[in-house]
């Protein structure tokens, strides 16, 4: 199984470029009603719908509401340190800077890095490196 979100956006295309800066992905749909988003391996990451367009299925949200509320878009990135750059590029805004997760100093938990920034559209988009990557050393785990 594997998880395929779609998120509304005011610009389809203007996200996907954003998305696709940030990622390192690529476009395979193109157009501003839709977007499909892929890794480098031709996964499926994310998808992008115009709030406007209803299709087969009918309106996908309410455009007057608050986006994404207790949603995050969360993406393991094997470049961490590459992406963030990338998002400062961006001009993305920071919601939580780069941190550990846990806190420095704590053992246990995913023992990564992350930041969170928000997107075009008000998205919190959570950047993290692979599990394991912000691993305590011994001196830190008798601390």
């Amino acid at each position: 199984m594997r998880p395929q979100p779609l998120i509304a956006v005011n610009d389809v295309e203007a996200s996907s470029r954003w998305y696709q800066r940030l990622l390192g992905c690529r476009g395979d749909h193109g157009g501003p009603e839709y977007e499909r988003l892929l890794d480098g391996a031709g996964r499926l990451l994310l998808q992008l719908h115009a709030w406007e367009v209803k299709h087969e299925h009918g309106e996908i949200g309410d455009a007057s509401q608050p986006r994404g509320n207790g949603v995050l878009l969360w993406f393991e990135v094997d470049d961490f340190d590459a992406a963030v750059a990338r998002g400062v590029e961006l001009a993305a805004e920071v919601v939580l800077g780069e941190h550990r997760n846990p806190p420095a100093g704590e053992a246990g938990g995913p023992a990564h890095r992350e930041i969170w920034l928000r997107d075009l559209d008000g998205y919190t988009v959570v950047l993290a490196s692979p599990d394991g990557e912000a691993a305590l050393d011994a001196a830190e785990r008798s601390a």
